[in-house]
């Protein structure tokens, strides 16, 4: 039984022991929090809010220390925006975002091609895996 009294997801259970870690309770719950609303970005303290919410008993500490083990494991994407403001992405394919400042919101930009050219050499023995894009909003301002 999960927190609130019914079975956890079986597709969620299976989900977190195919990424090769043990199903605890509190991945398992988080997971299902994670998860269950599609594609979406999160950052650690979101997500803690939304386990107290639902009532999972966990810690922030607890919280970071899963989404850290999920991403590395592959099942999210880190997405470091906005100085120590990290967000999770459930999306792990390669896609870029849009980042609203001020509001402190990212979302996917569209199935739109975007370029990335004249990248630089990586250093000897290393490969490049991954370009992530964060393009920056703001409202115009007056006048504009």
């Amino acid at each position: 039984m999960d927190f609130k009294g019914h079975k956890p997801q079986i597709a969620v259970d299976k989900r977190v022991r195919d990424a090769g870690l043990r199903p605890t309770r509190q991945r398992v719950a988080l997971a299902e929090l994670l998860f269950a609303k599609g594609n979406r970005h999160l950052s650690a303290e979101e997500l803690h809010e939304e386990a107290v919410t639902a009532g999972v008993p966990v810690s922030l500490a607890t919280v970071y220390n899963a989404l850290h083990q999920f991403t590395e494991a592959g099942l999210l994407r880190i997405l470091a925006v906005e100085g120590s403001k990290t967000y999770f992405d459930t999306n792990t394919s390669d896609h870029h975002h849009f980042y609203i400042e001020g509001e402190n919101r990212i979302f996917d930009i569209a199935d739109t091609p975007v370029r990335v050219v004249d990248l630089p050499e990586p250093p000897e023995g290393m490969e490049i895996v991954n370009v992530d894009i964060v393009v920056r909003l703001r409202q115009k301002r007056g006048g504009q």
